[in-house]
């Protein structure tokens, strides 16, 4: 069993940018991050596209379903270079108690059994 135990959550996912007013209550978000020029949020892509929003980044989400702690130090180095050196890309968002990873779409496989291969 691989040490990280990253799980894919089915659909698609994107990021996507919004007005800062913009009411996001029935959108289920994934996550979003206030930045002073906008709202940046992850959702399903079929609510994005419901709602007409741009899409900046189509991804799958990876969970790392491996407790990690929010000062620990190396997880995400050690994970971004591995995915790094396949070229792919990711953006990590820490929760409480899991990092969730986010990967170019088509990339999706690749992405997910170089995770799999990372052990302590």
């Amino acid at each position: 069993m691989s040490y990280l135990k990253p799980q894919l959550h089915e659909g698609t996912y994107v990021f996507t940018s919004v007005p800062l007013d913009t009411p996001i209550d029935e959108l289920n978000v994934v996550a979003s991050m206030r930045e002073s020029e906008n709202l940046t949020l992850i959702l399903t892509e079929q609510k994005a596209l419901q709602h007409g929003f741009d899409i900046h980044f189509r991804c799958s989400w990876v969970t790392l379903t491996v407790d990690s702690a929010l000062d620990s130090v190396g997880l995400t180095a050690s994970f971004s270079r591995a995915l790094a050196n396949e070229s792919i890309a990711c953006n990590v968002i820490a929760g409480t108690h899991h990092d969730h990873i986010f990967v170019p779409k088509e990339k999706t496989a690749v992405a997910v059994q170089c995770l799999k291969k990372i052990q302590p």
